[in-house]
């Protein structure tokens, strides 16, 4: 019986993570691989180089067999980048039976109908259409409406989509790398996946991922994401920031960032002062954006802060403090989710890594998403629309598992 071998790749602008993991018939999840290499070709989530790009996925794929001991023939890409983001739109339809029974095929007519209420979306791709609220008669139904009878459903949705071109690009040097892709899944979706457990996303949270050249969020509210949205900001920002106010190269303004807290420099109060005053910034666009969406102060679940860049500076007491919620770093560790427990590693060094390196959470709730689906095949709750060479080659059912 053959292996199955599950792969996850998370294209970053300063790294690429691929992670290698093997479901077993005794249902643990074993680490094969976790790789890590330098990306090139890329910035903030865009390909800026086509031939770099390509070189450094396919080395890192190359890395990730070589340590795996197993061939690559195909992966889940995570998209990220200042391209992604979402945008909600509702739809109607009259129910199609006689006796007003709601079935599956009216649910799909009112998300096509939603979709189809959209504005323009210039040189852009819907990538996730998640179903949010359904109103049957113009009551509101706590669930699915199967079912259920009335004349008329109504439907909310949550689009997430990202740019044409960007999609096009990074399909292409992963292709052009020699692996297929399997799923395409928006990164903040998959970080969620790793990092949020599901009280946290009940009563409403705020994902945010604090990368090396941008800052994504993600809330969540009665289970389901209600926005998605990536700024042009990030850690690589703090670096600038030293490097201008003490006069230092770059790397040697990194080395500053990293030891923040640790080095007893004579100057340690003007690089906080640096640090912080960016970091005020970060925490303002998260706060405009919950304040946008009517969230501001109103998430019981609080934020929870991943990506490289938190685990650089203690960061919860500055985000409750700017924010008045409750705050801390993500963890996939910490999540209590039962994919999570059943990892195990032949080495104790990867597993820690992968499980509480908040860096790699995007690679791992990739991986997971893949999980999440073979143990809930016959659950259709939501639609994803998978994405190949040829950008939309069909509709697969992903996101059923995040809805209740």
């Amino acid at each position: 019986m053959a292996r199955e071998i599950i792969t996850g790749i998370d294209i970053g602008s300063s790294v690429i993570r691929v992670l290698t993991l093997e479901k077993r018939k005794d249902q643990t999840i074993n680490i094969l691989s976790a790789i890590q290499r330098p990306s090139e070709g890329i910035k903030r989530g865009f390909v800026s180089d086509t031939n770099d790009a390509t070189k450094s996925i396919s080395l890192s794929i190359k890395s990730a067999e070589k340590a795996a001991a197993v061939p690559i023939k195909e992966v889940i890409l995570g998209i990220s980048g200042i391209g992604l983001s979402s945008i909600k739109s509702k739809g109607s339809v009259m129910i199609a039976k006689a006796d007003g029974e709601v079935t599956e095929n009216d649910i799909k007519r009112a998300i096509e109908q939603s979709e189809a209420n959209l504005p323009h979306l210039a040189n852009r791709r819907i990538i996730h259409e998640i179903p949010l609220n359904y109103k049957i008669d113009n009551n509101l139904v706590w669930g699915k409406p199967n079912g259920m009878i009335g004349s008329k459903l109504e439907i909310e949705t949550l689009f997430i989509t990202c740019l044409n071109q960007h999609l096009s690009d990074i399909i292409k040097c992963v292709e052009s790398a020699g692996v297929s892709i399997e799923d395409i899944i928006a990164a903040p979706l998959a970080m969620a996946e790793a990092l949020l457990n599901k009280n946290q996303k009940e009563v409403g949270c705020v994902l945010a991922n604090i990368g090396s050249n941008t800052v994504s969020i993600v809330v969540f509210e009665e289970g389901l994401p209600i926005s998605l949205e990536v700024f042009p900001l990030g850690s690589n920002n703090i670096t600038t920031d030293i490097a201008l106010g003490f006069q230092v190269g770059l790397e040697e303004a990194e080395k500053m960032k990293i030891n923040y807290g640790k080095d007893n420099v004579s100057s340690r109060r003007k690089l906080e002062d640096i640090i912080e005053a960016r970091l005020d910034d970060i925490f303002e666009i998260i706060k405009n954006h919950l304040k946008k969406i009517n969230r501001e102060e109103m998430l019981p679940g609080g934020i929870i802060l991943t990506g490289g860049g938190s685990s650089l500076f203690s960061l919860e007491e500055m985000a409750r403090s700017e924010l008045n919620l409750p705050a801390k770093i993500g963890i996939p560790s910490n999540s209590a989710n039962n994919i999570i427990k059943s990892i195990t590693s032949n080495s104790n060094s990867i597993k820690d890594l992968v499980l509480n390196d908040p860096a790699w959470s995007t690679v791992l709730g990739l991986c997971m998403t893949k999980i999440k689906d073979e143990k809930n095949p016959s659950i259709a709750d939501g639609n994803v629309k998978n994405i190949s060479s040829n950008i939309i080659k069909n509709t697969i059912r992903w996101f059923k598992n995040l809805i209740p």
